[in-house]
């Protein structure tokens, strides 16, 4: 790792998104550590870790006679590395070596864990204290232990490397007190590391499931196998606001390997009311079958027939959502000062609308669920980013206790929010109860981008008011589809920077279902409002970067609860962005767009560098500054704010999904433009080194890249752009220029 100044860069992969926390009884029941004795070393052959004699140290690891650890990651792993960058923390304050540290995926389990979430980008930002304490913790109890065997006093004993060692030179290995250290009572207020000792946190680590991953090894939900086990494919209504009127399944039957078909949905439409919104619960077919070829082969072969009820159109939307905008029936989600009276004595008003459409998620691996339902127990595993919340809607659609549903969580080939929504692990319990056989749900990419659970469409109208050369007003409108995205964030920025400032929510109510996508509330708001800023920037004469600099000073040092970002450490993260990026100094033929943003308690900056290629902008480089506090992996860190540039500058320049009479526009990427691997820039990350508590890195990477990629084009073009995805639009408008 280089160190140089506030900063430190690094460049490789995988980092975060979740949270988990040990519940209640013994804080050490978080103890992701390993305990070796002294002389314990791991041999550099494979290890066969089933031949070992593993014994339970409590819900979270399991000790080996050999000093070996099995640790337990509560947390369902969908590529952010949570697995990795958690124990890494405990790891620390135990003072083991990290090289002796082994991770296996936990079960779901409400009573031991708590928060077993993917999504949010909370993982270490919740678990940072409490993983700490409890491995500093732990690390007491066994010195505790050993001191006890040697009938000294605790505080004459001390601990490193796994080695406990007293005033005289003796010593025992983890792994010989861990019985001893299990007893004993949970000391309180354990010192904690200074950051300046760490040998851990901060240094890079790989992914913990890498091997398995290069190698092909059974990780994903799609590698899960069973004896027994059939396969269903599920035909669902063809488009939104269609269906099911009957249909014929002779020919199914008739496809080699197809075992039953049946119509189900008539059980989870006892929680529809918990699940609506992201499923489609009823009019839905499904083919069993020995393979899922021969399942979807089945599912091509039915006849059915739809009835049709309210067929919707991005045309029709588009006009909804402008009606909106246009009218008055809005939710005020903040209002400072007074803008109506600041627009009324403004010497000029500034409004500009901004659009932009549905997205898929588009995960690599497709939704899948193995589910057994039988008279024991409900067993359930595969891909899922809220286990809990999918327990708590199976139980009451099969009117069983809780603790009768058993999900085993696997690797996740890809969530970005889809798998917040368990349609499809309700789906195959639901299947499973029907047919009393374990079976796997697996949609095909067309099941998934056909009846997915998308981002909303959503247009902005943003207005400013300008007096003596300053913005005194800023309100902004919001019309979505479904929900609103920016009612649960009205205090990011610019709240508390300028005087008069009002929000207001409006929304359009349509059958085609949609929920979170990677960075909600701020994958789109971002470019919208800081497009709109760096116009005003142009409009006022100001350099972009200083303006945004400028304005927070009216937030710094407030002690208004409801600004949730810092004025202060946004203003140092703008300021290393621009110095990394050698703002307003690029070479003749280099053009540059800036954008900083807040979200999911992270600050982020990004510098984007466009040139011209045949008259047409081509992003080449990004340059980032993050602050997410103590960097826990920073390998891992990296990779995550890299690939949410990427995926920003993908979907804002070329993402787009629209609808016709409910069918969407794509249902596989023969059709549904994707970033390729030309077109991805290069990606520099810089972090801000402040030894502040740790934040999240998942997702507030991705906001800003739409807004830098915008300014810098505009500067490229001369051309603002208001609507996404640009590609489309772009070329629209550089042809009317030129006409």
């Amino acid at each position: 790792m280089r160190t140089e100044q506030n900063t430190f860069t690094v460049s490789r992969r995988n980092f975060l998104r979740t949270s988990a926390l040990a519940g209640g009884g013994m804080l050490i029941g978080f103890n992701l550590f390993t305990a070796c004795k002294k002389e314990a070393t791991l041999p550099k052959e494979v290890i066969d870790f089933s031949s070992l004699n593993f014994n339970d140290f409590n819900a979270f690891i399991k000790i080996s006679d050999e000093g070996y650890v099995t640790i337990f990651a509560p947390n369902p792993e969908i590529g952010q590395g949570v697995k990795t960058s958690m124990p890494m923390i405990i790891a620390e304050e135990l003072d083991v070596p990290w090289d002796h540290v082994v991770v296996a995926q936990a079960d779901y389990n409400k009573k031991e864990y708590t928060r077993q979430v993917a999504g949010g980008s909370q993982s270490i930002r919740q678990g940072w204290d409490a993983l700490r304490q409890t491995g500093a913790t732990t690390k007491q109890m066994l010195i505790n232990a050993a001191a006890a065997k040697w009938g000294v006093d605790a505080s004459t004993c001390k601990a490193s490397n796994g080695v406990i060692t007293n005033a005289n030179g003796d010593t025992f290995g983890y792994g010989e007190v861990t019985k001893e250290a299990a007893a004993l009572e949970v000391p309180e207020n354990v010192a904690l590391k200074d950051p300046k000792d760490y040998k851990i946190i901060g240094t890079d680590a790989i992914n913990v499931d890498m091997d398995k991953i290069v190698t092909g090894k059974p990780l994903f939900g799609l590698d899960y196998k069973k004896e027994g086990m059939v396969y269903a494919s599920i035909l669902r209504p063809p488009a939104f606001g269609q269906k099911l009127k009957s249909f014929d399944a002779t020919a199914a039957k008739a496809v080699n390997g197809v075992i039953d078909v049946i119509q189900f949905g008539d059980k989870a439409d006892s929680v529809k009311d918990q699940i609506k919104g992201f499923m489609r619960v009823t009019d839905k077919v499904a083919v069993i079958a020995n393979s899922t070829w021969a399942a979807m082969k089945g599912k091509k072969a039915l006849n059915a027939q739809w009835e049709e009820e309210k067929l919707e159109s991005t045309e029709d939307h588009d006009k909804e959502l402008l009606k909106i905008l246009d009218g008055k029936k809005f939710d005020v989600r903040r209002e400072d000062g007074n803008v109506k009276k600041a627009f009324a004595e403004a010497d000029k008003i500034i409004e500009r609308t901004y659009e932009s459409p549905f997205l898929p998620h588009n995960c690599l691996e497709p939704m899948n669920f193995y589910a057994d339902v039988n008279g024991e127990k409900v067993h359930l595993v595969g891909p899922i980013q809220t286990p809990q919340w999918s327990a708590g809607y199976i139980a009451k659609m099969l009117d069983r206790p809780e603790e009768d549903v058993h999900i085993e969580m696997t690797r996740m080939g890809g969530g970005f929010g889809r798998r917040l929504y368990g349609d499809f692990i309700v789906e195959a319990a639901e299947i499973s109860s029907t047919i009393n056989k374990p079976v796997q749900v697996v949609f095909s990419r067309e099941d998934d981008m056909g009846a997915g659970t998308y981002r909303m469409a959503i247009k902005y109208r943003i207005a400013a008011s300008i007096k003596d050369g300053e913005i005194t007003g800023y309100h902004l409108k919001e019309a979505a589809v479904n929900s609103n995205m920016y009612g649960l964030i009205p205090h990011f920025f610019p709240a508390g920077c300028i005087a008069n400032y009002k929000v207001e929510t409006g929304n359009y109510q349509s059958n085609i279902t949609t929920g979170a996508w990677r960075a909600p509330y701020t994958n789109f708001l971002a470019f919208a409002e800081q497009s709109f800023f760096d116009e005003l920037a142009e409009e006022l004469g100001k350099d972009a970067v200083q303006l945004r600099i400028d304005l927070l000073q009216n937030v710094k040092g407030t002690q208004d609860e409801n600004i949730q970002y810092s004025g202060q450490r946004m203003e140092d993260t703008i300021r290393l962005c621009a110095e990394k990026g050698n703002w307003g100094k690029a070479p003749e033929g280099v053009y540059q767009g800036f954008c900083a943003y807040y979200s999911h308690n992270t600050h982020v900056a990004e510098l984007a560098e466009v040139e011209l290629k045949d008259g047409q902008p081509v992003v080449k480089k990004v340059v980032a500054a993050v602050d997410c506090g103590i960097v826990v992996n920073p390998t891992g860190a990296i990779n995550q704010v890299q690939g949410g540039v990427l995926d920003g500058i993908g979907h804002a320049m070329y993402g787009d999904l629209t609808f016709t009479n409910g069918n969407p526009s794509a249902r596989n990427f023969d059709n549904y433009r994707l970033i390729r691997m030309q077109e991805t820039p290069q990606v520099e990350v810089h972090f801000v080194e402040n030894g502040l508590s740790p934040t999240g890195l998942g997702e507030p990477g991705l906001p800003p890249a739409g807004g830098a990629i915008a300014n810098a084009i505009k500067a490229a073009t001369g051309q603002r752009l208001y609507k996404q995805p640009f590609v489309k639009y772009l070329n629209q408008e550089l042809k009317e220029v030129k006409g």
